[in-house]
């Protein structure tokens, strides 16, 4: 089972081979980029190009390790018996299976995500090291061992918000998803937006890196901003030539998909003054 570029996601050759590499090791892969680059979207077109379903488990600030095994609802169960139910009588009425307890029991391979795994508590990544290495755990309440029938493809995704555990980091495989060159990003928008003029796909490209590579802005554009600009271009029916800065403004045309924080909108602003200034 190889990996390779979908109709709706563009593969990078040394992505296609890190998922490939994970695979063949039976590793998780743990994904890092910006926000934006498709890290999450990668598990979803890896099940969909491998031909398996998907189990996705979204980490929040919250959430606890345990969470990912099962849980045991101890008031539920003391409100029954209180009620008389008959139910009390079997714990396993009470347990409730996590997504790592649901890939592990699949009928088939699964893919498995773990999602923004650098949001919960620094030790959650060390509470899963021996369930993701033995692909087992043990269930105290009922006694029983849940061993995976079969071994789940582990996608882990971190936007480095905080440093993972060393012990974590060996156990896993490990690939960076680079910003797109101005190529590979050409390939991503053809892919949404099918047909786009060239003319106005260069000037907006252009615009766009120039955009990044300014000097002091706090939350660079991604690729999924770049897209949603476009897709608002395209809209409005923008001429290559509304793209250009200028000396009245800075600000990109509807700027609002690309710079999400006031900071930047008074960087480019500040440029324009300064470029004012200088024409003078």
């Amino acid at each position: 089972m190889k990996f390779t570029s979908t109709e709706s996601y563009v593969a990078t050759e040394d992505l296609s081979l890190a998922v490939d590499a994970a695979v063949a090791l039976e590793r998780p892969l743990l994904v890092k980029g910006e926000p934006g680059t498709g890290k999450t979207e990668l598990a979803r077109q890896v099940a969909d190009s491998l031909g398996l379903p998907i189990i996705e488990w979204h980490v929040k600030s919250t959430t606890r390790a345990q969470q990912g095994l099962y849980e045991y609802d101890a008031v539920s169960r003391l409100r029954d018996s209180q009620l008389g139910d008959e139910r009390v009588h079997d714990v396993a009425n009470y347990i409730k299976k996590g997504k790592l307890w649901q890939a592990f029991e699949a009928e088939g391979r699964v893919v498995l995500l773990i999602d923004e795994v650098d949001k919960a508590d620094i030790e959650f990544p060390n509470d899963l090291l021996q369930e993701l290495d033995r692909m087992e755990f043990f269930v105290y309440e009922t006694g029983q061992t849940v061993r995976a029938r079969h071994r789940p493809v582990v996608i882990i995704t971190s936007n480095n918000e905080k440093e993972l555990p060393d012990a974590f980091l060996r156990r896993c495989f490990f690939h960076y998803i680079r910003f797109p060159d101005p190529d590979t990003l050409r390939r991503i928008v053809e892919v949404h937006h099918p047909g786009i003029k060239e003319a106005l796909l260069t000037a907006a490209l252009t615009r766009f890196y120039e955009i990044r590579e300014t000097p002091g802005i706090k939350k660079k554009p991604s690729t999924s901003e770049v897209l949603d600009w476009l897709k608002l271009l395209l809209a409005e029916d923008m001429d290559p030539a509304d793209l250009k800065a200028d000396g009245k403004s800075a600000l990109p045309r509807l700027h609002g998909a690309l710079l999400k924080n006031e900071q930047d909108v008074h960087l480019f602003e500040r440029l324009a003054f300064m470029a004012r200034r200088a024409e003078r």
